[in-house]
């Protein structure tokens, strides 16, 4: 069983979507244009700038559009090339695009096995468009076929009248209760704030129904700045798949395109401690695979699976039980560790010194 060397977090700038959530990202930014991506670089490239032996290892690509991720056709090639290189993947849709899952899930058993699927659960769109019966089969499916699978949904006040509506056919359609994203207004980037009326023990009280890690642990991290020495950009990355732009973290200035020459190779360079965000805005991603390696945190399947009703298979439970320390401990990082405490020792003792 190969542990996760990398975590690389893939966006596509897709605004294209056929739910209209009050509570969109997009909608908030004013950037529902429904656009559809335009991919500067074919399969084959991206399949090359992502292969194995490029990144160092096996690695887990996340991928989640802007609008709907399962909408570009262009999806199902990049899913698969992922798999064949090794890698395990989540794709984060909101379960209505039946034909293009089962297109992605046309691969063998070895395949779906490290095929994940984070399924948005929109409860009042999926009602309003008579879309439920197709979200739950689509899930069903996935699971038949030997994928993983999470469901979440983000928490918001439209939804308070119908929680115990969503916990209850939740539990009916797929054992368990969803587990909850925290919703952000990001209307103003300046201060970022959870989008709701109510404070935010009143919201977190809310989802205590659902006994959801990762709200719990989302909610611990939100507007948290971080003072430790993160590994992101050295582990990890988010990468624009339409253009090859990747940077170390969401705040990196400078990203470098590995698209446009694969035979060069990937420039890896930890954040440390200049990252210039408020709070790690995915901490249940970063730092629960491990990126901020001194800081304890649960694990990324930990705050997934419903391990009662086996949302996971065995071999991505596993998989997804590593931290990226596991596969980068070695002497580069030990090298790195002892000049980030050299450094650490010199600056208490410069601050000492001015006193």
């Amino acid at each position: 069983m190969e542990k996760i060397k990398r975590f690389i977090e893939c966006l596509i700038p897709i605004t294209v979507c056929n739910l209209r959530c009050s509570y969109c990202y997009v909608a908030q930014e004013n950037g529902k244009t429904n656009k559809m991506p335009e991919f500067q670089y074919g399969i084959k490239t991206i399949a090359k700038a992502l292969s194995k032996k490029r990144l160092g290892g096996c690695s887990y690509i996340s991928i989640c559009g802007a609008g709907e991720t399962l909408m570009p056709f262009e999806i199902v090639g990049i899913t698969h090339s992922l798999l064949e290189n090794s890698h395990y993947v989540n794709l984060t849709n909101n379960g209505t695009q039946t034909e293009r899952i089962n297109q992605i899930l046309d691969v063998s058993l070895e395949y779906r096995s490290r095929l994940h699927f984070a399924f948005s659960f929109h409860y009042l769109e999926l009602k309003k468009n008579n879309l439920l019966d197709i979200f739950f089969e689509n899930i069903k499916k996935v699971k038949a076929a030997g994928c993983s699978f999470l469901v979440q949904f983000n928490m918001c006040d439209e939804y308070v009248p119908y929680l115990d509506e969503m916990y209850d056919i939740c539990i009916k359609e797929v054992g368990a209760p969803p587990q909850i994203a925290v919703t952000r207004d990001v209307t103003n980037l300046k201060e970022i704030k959870l989008l709701t009326a109510l404070s935010k023990e009143e919201y977190k009280e809310l989802g205590r129904k659902f006994d959801s890690p990762l709200f719990d642990f989302t909610l611990q991290n939100f507007m948290v700045k971080r003072q430790e020495y993160c590994y992101a950009g050295k582990w990890s990355g988010v990468l624009n798949l339409a253009t090859g732009e990747l940077r170390r973290c969401y705040s990196d200035p400078s990203p470098q395109n590995i698209f446009a020459d694969t035979s060069k190779p990937i420039v890896f360079q930890a954040m440390g401690k200049s990252c210039v965000l408020a709070y790690c805005i995915n901490s249940s991603h970063f730092m629960s695979l491990g990126v901020i390696p001194f800081k304890r945190s649960p694990t990324y399947a930990s705050l997934r699976n419903r391990q009662s009703a086996q949302w996971y298979s065995a071999k991505m439970q596993k998989f997804l039980s590593g931290k990226l320390i596991y596969s980068n401990l070695n002497l580069s990082f030990c090298f790195d560790l002892v000049a980030q405490i050299i450094n650490r020792i010199y600056r208490k003792k410069r601050l000492t010194g001015l006193h």
